[in-house]
């Protein structure tokens, strides 16, 4: 397993640094930054303070996860779907929380409320042709691989 140092900022006395549940664990938990709680109504999204701001390496996004814990028991979910905090981002970390159950769910200040997952990416130089190699799958899209 690869370690390396990410600096981290609090931005509010009340921030949580980021932390691991196990030795093994992929995300580490992001909480809550707020003073009082805070409830989200069904279809409603909430842009959720953590209260930090990181350093991510050059060459790797911090990818924002839904907990599975708080998207199962609350039915709160990152609203676009995998949040992502580019390498050069200094601000705040934000999750925006959306409400996919039919009833009301309540965020507790320093509750845990997604998780971050350090992921490398590649940078993809885009060049411009007349026509793609062909393949045996070719242009078939949703659904066209699998059998009924």
């Amino acid at each position: 397993m690869q370690h390396f140092n990410v600096p981290i900022k609090k931005l509010k006395d009340t921030a949580i640094i980021p932390s691991y549940g196990t030795d093994f664990s992929a995300g580490a938990d992001l909480y809550a930054c707020i003073d009082a709680p805070i409830t989200i109504a069904p279809g409603e999204t909430y842009l959720v303070p953590t209260g930090i701001s990181i350093e991510t390496p050059e060459g790797y996004g911090a990818f924002l996860f839904a907990r599975s814990g708080l998207a199962t028991k609350k039915g709160l979910a990152p609203a676009n779907k995998v949040g992502v905090v580019d390498s050069d981002y200094r601000g705040e970390v934000m999750v925006a929380l959306y409400n996919q159950s039919k009833v009301s769910a309540t965020i507790e200040p320093q509750e845990r409320i997604a998780q971050m997952v350090f992921l490398p990416y590649v940078a993809a130089n885009f060049i411009e042709v007349e026509a793609l190699s062909e393949t045996v799958r070719g242009e078939g899209g949703f659904g066209s691989t699998g059998t009924k």
